[in-house]
Parts: C-alpha cells; sequence; structure tokens
C-alpha cells in the first residue's frame, strides 16, 4: 500500500531540485531527520527479501540491506535522492533477529543481558544521477544484567515489537543501558552526522543558510 507523501516545508532544493525519498516505513527515522531540518517528499517502504546469506557478517549485512533498499526505491523514482537505511544489532558474529513474537524478544534479551553488543546501521543515498554512496556506522552498547522481574516487565510492555534485537533505545530498555560508546541516533536507527554529511555533499540542503563542514 501506498505511503502517504511527507511533504517538505518551504526549505530550499539542491540544484537539481530534486525530491528525497525515504525507503523506510520506520517512523524513528522520520522523526530523527526532522531534527536535523530534513522533510522528505516520500516515505516508500523497501519491500524486499531481508533474509541473511549463509555465513554471512553483521557489517556487510547492513550494508546490503541499506544498498538494496535503495536500489529497489530508485527503480520506481528516477532523478531523485533516494535514503535507505537498516540497522543490524550484533553479539560477536551473530546477529539478532527483528522480535515479532514475545519469545524472540525474550531469547534477546537472555543474550544481551550483562553484555556488550554492536549495532550497525547501514546507510545508502541513492543521487539524482543514479550514484549511490554509501556509510556504516558501528555503536557499542553495553546493558546490565537483568533480574527475571526486569526481563518479564518489559516484555508485558510490548516496547519489544518489531525492534531489531527486541529493544528500541528511546524506549523502556534506555534503563537497562549503562554505557554506549559511539553515536545515540545510530542506535535509534540513523546515524545523523554522517546522513547530514552525505546529503550537504550531494547539494541537498538542510536548512536555509546551514552550510555544515565535515569536523
Amino acid at each position: 500500500m501506498a505511503s502517504r507523501p511527507h511533504r517538505s516545508s518551504a526549505l530550499p532544493r539542491n540544484g537539481h531540485g530534486a525530491r528525497l525519498i525515504l525507503a523506510s516505513a520506520s517512523p524513528r527515522r522520520v522523526a530523527l531527520l526532522d531534527q536535523i531540518g530534513v522533510h522528505p517528499d516520500a516515505v516508500v517502504p523497501a519491500d524486499i527479501d531481508e533474509q541473511v546469506h549463509k555465513a554471512e557478517q553483521p557489517r556487510p549485512y547492513a550494508r546490503r540491506m541499506a544498498f538494496e533498499k535503495a536500489r529497489h526505491v530508485a527503480k520506481d523514482h528516477p532523478d531523485c535522492f533516494i535514503l535507505a537505511a537498516d540497522t543490524v544489532v550484533s553479539v560477536g558474529r551473530r546477529i539478532l533477529p527483528k522480535a515479532l513474537d514475545r519469545q524472540t524478544a525474550d531469547d534477546c534479551l537472555a543474550i544481551l543481558s550483562g553484555r556488550r553488543h554492536r549495532v550497525t546501521c547501514g546507510v545508502a543515498l541513492v543521487c539524482p544521477d543514479g550514484r549511490c554512496l554509501e556509510r556504516q556506522v558501528d555503536t557499542v552498547v553495553i546493558f546490565k544484567r537483568l533480574s527475571a522481574d526486569e526481563r518479564r516487565a518489559y516484555l508485558d510492555s510490548g516496547d519489544w515489537h518489531g525492534k531489531a534485537g527486541g529493544y528500541a533505545l528511546q524506549g523502556y530498555a534506555a534503563a537497562f543501558v549503562r554505557r554506549i560508546s559511539g553515536s545515540y541516533s545510530t542506535v535509534v536507527g540513523l546515524p545523523l552526522f554522517d546522513v547530514s554529511q552525505m546529503l550537504q555533499g550531494q547539494g541537498y540542503p538542510l536548512l536555509k543558510g546551514w552550510a555544515c563542514s565535515d569536523g
């Protein structure tokens, strides 16, 4: 089902007047982009096979997913900027699943409890001329050791549903996080520093008169 276009306000366009399409159904990514003054002209989720390939590592998987999502949407939206991302939660070489049921969420919590894990966000930006820019950003997250009562209460909340690794840093699970090393927004769903650099580097403005340098 087609999503409702998310129209920009009177923000200036790049020199080509190209539209920006967000290839994601995540409301968190829309909200994150809004923080830096970026308002996609449309939100078009990419309907692709997200199965992990045999022996595929977390970082290559995140990169592949972001690239395939961006290219999939770009086929139907030529001459646009297409922004796609994929967030992967991993412990060592193990990719934790997106929790769609209580048992999966509980299994993820059991693995994350008292341990450090890595959140990788792959980002792909297809430009109007067909070029595709890619970045990967890693953040390390350390969970406290969870008691049985804490796990049960969190599972009862339902805040885990649809989340990679069974949790959202901006939700109730924030109480479990002892420390993060890296980008907070990466764990939420989009590395804002990197995305802003990618867009501005290709002439897509954030706020009027705002020119950020890389540094």
